[in-house]
């Protein structure tokens, strides 16, 4: 599937495909929500004090991406992909990508969080959902992390529509 696909998830479905659907759907729709925007647009801010921009949602759902399907499921020593300025949480969460560098593109965040997804879905394949990783002295399970990541994207897609809406009334998808 690509990323920009977005289908409806199935009504009736076992749970795996429920988790995996909704989880493609939040992405598409996160992609939905930055097309056809020009590259100045993707990096103005919602409005102040915030500095969330829809490209800085991109990089932060690469850097999500990388964290709980490479760093804890599979355990990968892979490095952030983003840091954050303040690890106390001030720099935009603790997995980065909100700021913006100033030779960020909206072509390489795609890119990018595109192979964290290929990569994503590669890890997850082949694994139950009761199957087990350690995550802070204790244990999580891919069900978890697939419900956690089905919020991340839900909450950010709630962003990037307010965002979307703020640059050109564009609402819905």
């Amino acid at each position: 599937m690509n990323i920009s696909e977005r289908s409806m998830p199935p009504l009736v479905a076992d749970e795996r495909t429920t988790l995996e659907s909704w989880l493609d759907f939040y992405r598409a729709t996160l992609a939905q929500k930055c097309a056809e925007l020009p590259e100045e647009r993707l990096r103005e801010a919602a409005v102040a004090p915030s500095s969330v921009t829809l490209l800085g949602l991109v990089q932060h759902a690469a850097a999500v991406e990388r964290n709980w399907f490479r760093r804890v499921l599979v355990q990968e020593d892979v490095p952030r992909l983003y840091a954050p300025a303040d690890e106390s949480g001030s720099g935009g969460g603790h997995d980065g990508g909100f700021e913006l560098a100033d030779d960020a593109t909206y072509e390489s965040a795609v890119a990018v969080w595109e192979e964290e997804v290929r990569r994503g879905r590669a890890n997850c394949a082949g694994r139950g959902l009761d199957e087990t990783s350690p995550f802070m002295g204790g244990e999580v399970t891919l069900r978890w992390i697939y419900t956690h990541m089905i919020g991340e994207y839900a909450r950010h897609c709630g962003h990037a529509d307010l965002i979307r809406e703020r640059i050109d009334g564009r609402t819905g998808v």
